[in-house]
């Protein structure tokens, strides 16, 4: 499994930007639990020390002295299928674990702690008990029966004790029915799926954040092309999280003062396949249109064909923060079909 290209383009489901949470860690005497989830690359300033030790940015249990291991229950942002996972002990050297294991779960009625640690609830082992190697990422590949099921909450088991820097799990978002049947939803939103496929230019700053849930926090959380010096446009396309109706466009240029794209136009299409920015097929639906500064673009529309692919073209280059394609999803029984055959544990979930 090529790991590099899977971080790059699969969603992290672990990712806090997306609404994951470390719920409970048995010990966490040296760094807090909440660091796992934390979207930032990691980093520690040797010599820095508070009143517990020297500062870490990750994962850090006390030196156990008894037999057991630590453990930690992460609720995922996005639930879905896993096919990786990152166990990043970056800057731990001397004190990482010496092995983990981790596992999954499902349960859609917001389970607490009490519910997750009971006997009562099934997980499964994702990846079994392996060596740990400190200051890297550690990947494992997960496959099997359960590569193909979506799980809402993991566990990483770290033995015998010490640090890890952030776990993180990638693969693919699989929509709750219950979220989106009969609303009017942001179908390019990485939270239900949608996915930037390619784009023409990342020298700044990289086109996947055009689908980010949350608002820009500054000019570095957007999309930003390099100066262009010859005629032209940058592009991005975004596969939607299922084929859906569109009724308005949000092209978001905040932060971007003195580098914001000049103008934009919208494009789409239906494909089976991921298209590219030259394919046939795809239609005009917003025409060449000027955007402001450090501003909010709202943009009616009113389209009666089912789409699963959008491209926007800036001009000449320049930056955006978020592109918002809101609408409604137009075949429900297949998203209904899916999530169903992706259940892994039916007796802790929604009917």
């Amino acid at each position: 499994m090529d790991f590099e290209h899977i971080a790059a383009h699969a969603p992290n489901l672990a990712s806090r930007m997306l609404g994951a949470s470390v719920m409970f860690a048995n010990d966490e005497s040296f760094g807090e639990k909440e660091n796992l989830v934390l979207d930032s690359i990691p980093n520690f300033t040797p010599g820095l020390f508070g009143h517990k030790g020297e500062i870490v940015d990750g994962w850090e249990t006390r030196r156990r002295r008894v037999e057991g291991f630590d453990w930690a229950i992460i609720r995922l942002g996005a639930p879905g299928t896993i096919a990786a996972l990152d166990v990043d002990t970056s800057f731990f050297t001397g004190n990482f674990p010496s092995s983990c294991w981790i596992e999954a779960t499902s349960n859609e009625n917001q389970p607490g702690v009490e519910e997750l640690t009971s006997a009562e609830t099934t997980w499964v082992t994702l990846v079994p008990d392996t060596k740990l190697v400190g200051g890297t990422h550690n990947w494992f590949e997960v496959s099997g029966e359960f590569s193909t099921k979506r799980f809402t909450h993991i566990r990483l088991n770290i033995s015998p004790d010490g640090g890890v820097a952030r776990l993180r799990a990638y693969g693919e978002v699989v929509i709750n029915p219950v979220d989106v049947v009969g609303l009017t939803v942001d179908l390019a939103s990485r939270m239900l799926g949608g996915r930037v496929i390619s784009s023409s230019n990342d020298f700044f700053s990289n086109a996947h954040s055009l689908n980010m849930p949350n608002l820009a926090q500054n000019m570095g959380d957007g999309w930003e092309t390099a100066r262009r010096r010859t005629f032209g446009k940058d592009w991005a396309i975004i596969r939607l999280a299922a084929p859906g109706v569109l009724k308005s466009v949000e092209v978001d240029t905040s932060y971007y003062v003195y580098n914001a794209s000049k103008e934009f136009s919208l494009h789409a299409l239906s494909s089976e396949v991921d298209p590219e920015a030259d394919s046939s097929g795809w239609k005009e639906i917003i025409p060449v249109t000027r955007l402001r500064p450090d501003n909010h673009h709202r943009i009616r529309i009113e389209l009666a064909q089912v789409y699963t692919h959008v491209r926007i073209d800036v001009f000449p280059d320049g930056g955006i923060s978020r592109l918002r394609l809101v609408g409604e999803i137009a075949d429900t029984e297949k998203i209904t079909s899916d999530y169903r055959q992706s259940l892994p544990m039916k007796s802790h979930l929604l009917p």
